[in-house]
């Protein structure tokens, strides 16, 4: 019941963005995490390619499908810190991934979390009786629209075990990977200037301008350039527009059916007035052939016979 609630609240959540946006005319913001779990997340074909895409352009590896989890892990102990991921999804044969989008920066330690959600995706796999060369890979995916790291310009930052002076690396079970959005502003203001063309970005980066400018009056055609030349932003893009059409059809259908009430109404009360009118009239000639002498008799049988 708690998490159908959570889906209620978070569905209801999602219409009243579209309705505000709709009614200003504006795109749905990606950077909001209800609508960054909408496109990415829903049960769609659309969703689900956009995903995927999105996960091979993170790890740098192909990914041949995905499927998104229960983003709520059950705590360890009943004191323990309830943890809610906002995409949890397994791929290429059992391998993990959580997504997550941080629009403002936490006054808690972000980084210290990163490395707690990604130790929970890993002790997630644990089993009794299961040996741990068995435990699959897991990455930890931030898209921050903030700087994290300010001594660095580097997109994306990437984080794994490895030793203080050699830098070899102790295992490849887990990686930790940071896109600070901001960082491509000064890419994108070139592009728009056409001092660089969009074939120079990798594709991380055409995501990450995706999620961050998506909803921009004055990036759209920026935003319509990339979806034609990257397959897995098409797909998110449709995901995004089926979310704003599917709204818009719903307060079609809802206007529609308003005016067909109000015109029922409308009706119905001019059928009541009628009737009211019809009966007031009656009683005055009853009154009128009263006044005039006729007996009960005579006056019902005239009516009668109107």
């Amino acid at each position: 019941m708690k998490n159908l609630f959570k889906s209620y609240r978070s569905s209801r959540e999602l219409k009243r963005l579209a309705k505000e946006n709709a009614a200003q005319g504006k795109h749905l913001c990606v950077l909001n995490d209800i609508v960054f779990k909408a496109v990415l997340a829903s049960d769609s074909e659309d969703s689900r390619e956009a995903l995927r895409h999105l996960l091979s352009a993170c790890t740098h590896r192909q990914v041949s499908g995905v499927r998104v989890k229960n983003s709520e892990l059950l705590p360890a102990h009943l004191d323990a810190k309830l943890t809610r991921f906002d995409i949890h999804v397994t791929f290429n044969d059992g391998e993990s991934a959580d997504l997550e989008m941080q629009l403002c920066k936490p006054e808690d330690d972000l980084k210290k979390r990163a490395v707690m959600y990604t130790t929970m995706l890993m002790s997630g796999q644990s089993r009794r009786g299961r040996y741990y060369r068995e435990i699959k890979r897991v990455y930890q995916i931030f898209f921050l629209n903030f700087i994290l790291f300010p001594d660095s310009d580097k997109l994306p930052r990437r984080y794994f075990y490895m030793e203080e002076e050699e830098h070899d690396r102790l295992t490849n079970a887990t990686e930790i990977i940071f896109y600070e959005m901001p960082k491509l502003e000064q890419k994108v203001q070139d592009i728009l200037a056409g001092k660089t063309d969009i074939k120079n970005l990798s594709r991380e980066e055409k995501w990450c301008i995706f999620l961050k400018y998506r909803h921009e009056d004055w990036a759209e055609k920026l935003i319509e350039e990339l979806s034609l030349k990257e397959e897995g932003i098409m797909w998110a893009e449709m995901a995004a527009e089926k979310i704003d059409r599917d709204y818009e059809k719903f307060a079609r259908r809802m206007a529609e059916q308003k005016n067909r009430l109000d015109i029922a109404l409308r009706r119905e009360g001019i059928r009541q007035q009628a009737r009211a009118e019809g009966k007031r009239e009656a009683e005055q000639n009853i009154i009128t052939l009263l006044k005039s002498g006729k007996s009960p008799e005579e006056i019902i049988h005239l009516i009668e016979n109107e």
